[in-house]
């Protein structure tokens, strides 16, 4: 019980460090001062650049999908896996290294279910491919991802506590992108351009 509690923890501090944020201090960017002001990979890609938008996405990833690995490959409980996926997730989210106030999630969230539900992710990628090149809008191609990630990791078998854990996530997603929804129903939220 111990070694999974200190994983829960572990996973919530690396979740919280902010990749974005440093990424882009390193060429003297304060991202959060920039663009839409996210620390997330979509602003720094906007407003750093193309490399450190990459390496942001990586980053945030690996934040998600790194715990998640460590507590497989000690052959946790489902159970254990999940809190210690979501833990990682809400690191980034409310990171408590910026008073709690984080990215969206989207990248890290990514990263959990890569690591516990590899095929649900795959199809939840088509989905944001699909959506990001018909109307070329990342926030509107993240939530429909999220929206369809728990129906996708059930369909795939995915254990239980990994359905409710992709649940979960999925609605913070949903909830954390509210600005985005608000500016893509009065038709004011940016494009895309790769």
């Amino acid at each position: 019980m111990k070694t999974e509690i200190l994983l829960v923890i572990g996973a919530y501090l690396l979740g919280s460090v902010p990749t974005g944020l440093l990424l882009a201090r390193s060429m003297g960017i304060n991202i959060r001062e920039c663009g839409s002001g996210n620390i997330g990979a979509t602003n720094v890609y906007r407003t750093a650049g193309k490399k450190l938008g990459i390496m942001t996405l990586v980053g945030d990833c690996l934040k998600g999908l790194i715990p998640v690995l460590i507590a497989q490959s000690l052959e946790l409980f489902p159970m254990w896996v999940a809190l210690i996926g979501l833990a990682a997730f809400l690191g980034h989210v409310y990171t408590v290294f910026l008073g709690f106030k984080g990215g969206k999630g989207v990248a890290t969230a990514l990263g959990v279910l890569l690591g516990t539900a590899p095929l649900a992710v795959l199809f939840g990628i088509l989905v944001f491919a699909a959506v990001l090149y018909k109307w070329r809008y990342v926030s509107l191609a993240s939530i429909s991802a999220a929206a369809c990630i728990p129906a996708l990791a059930f369909a795939t078998c995915a254990p239980r506590e990994t359905i409710v854990m992709a649940a979960v996530i999925a609605v913070i997603v949903i909830l954390k992108h509210h600005e985005n929804i608000a500016r893509l129903r009065a038709g004011t939220e940016n494009k895309f351009k790769a």
